[in-house]
């Protein structure tokens, strides 16, 4: 466990709609109900929606009772979310939401995630953008093009590479897109990355790939390598333990496995 109070917690990112990506949001709202949640706007999505009443054509032939709003709509029609009362603010253009953390909006033109609205959370660093993805659907080059055009330098792209059933080529093409077109330092692939890709990242980057798995923490510190703690006992290291850690790798020639959920600065 990471032992964080979630009612305590400023704000949450949802990155895009599918369940196993806000299937905690239930629990969530119960200890923190006011919470601010930034989501990508869809049209009629699960986090509600909203258009102007001009957007549809009026007949004003019609008897008043057979028209939408008796032909006296709202000037702005709100349609509800999955989570009335919620503290939502929809997301439809890259926007920075606090001094130097953005939130990069990207729209899916793949074919089994058509239209597909997904938010990635750029935070700017001393050493560049370090960029937190959920599935990357809409495609991780085109993610990642986007971040480069708050800082050139990518430092750590971490998430989901959406590569699980890609063919090789497809990840050769990804992969060199990362290591040799936006030369990001470090990467982190976990969940949809898939096992393939995992390999062909680890191949191109090598001490600069970390496997991020489940329940870890990397720590990140100005011109050293990101360390992550893989103990079963204890998820998370402090900086002080980081350093200690980071000081035995340098004298050690052995090659650590690492796993990683969050990033830490």
């Amino acid at each position: 466990m990471l032992r964080i109070d979630l009612s305590k917690l400023d704000f949450v990112v949802m990155s895009h709609r599918h369940s196993d990506h806000m299937g905690g949001l239930n629990y969530l709202l119960s200890v923190n109900p006011k919470v601010k949640i930034y989501a990508p706007k869809e049209n009629f999505g699960v986090y509600g929606f909203s258009l102007p009443s001009t957007f549809y054509r009026k007949d004003n032939s019609l008897p008043p009772e057979q028209r939408y709003y008796d032909g006296k709509p709202p000037e702005i029609m709100k349609f509800g979310s999955a989570w009335p009362n919620v503290n939502f603010e929809l997301i439809e253009k890259t926007t920075e939401i606090l001094p130097g953390i953005h939130l990069i909006f990207q729209i899916s033109d793949k074919p089994t995630t058509m239209e597909l609205r997904e938010l990635s959370l750029a935070i700017e660093t001393p050493e560049g953008v370090v960029l937190i993805v959920g599935c990357s659907h809409p495609g991780l080059d085109k993610i990642v093009d986007a971040a480069t055009k708050i800082n050139k330098r990518i430092h750590m792209v971490t998430g989901g590479f959406h590569q699980v059933v890609a063919k090789d080529i497809e990840i050769e093409q990804i992969v060199s897109a990362l290591h040799d077109t936006f030369r990001v330092d470090f990467v982190a692939p976990s969940h949809c990355t898939g096992e393939p890709a995992f390999t062909a990242f680890k191949e191109a980057f090598g001490d600069h790939y970390i496997y991020a798995g489940l329940g870890t923490s990397i720590g990140l510190n100005a011109n050293t390598l990101p360390i992550a703690n893989i103990s079963n006992k204890k998820m998370i290291m402090d900086l002080d333990e980081l350093r200690t850690y980071r000081a035995l790798l340098s004298k050690s020639d052995e090659k650590l496995v690492l796993a990683s959920s969050e990033v830490v600065r």
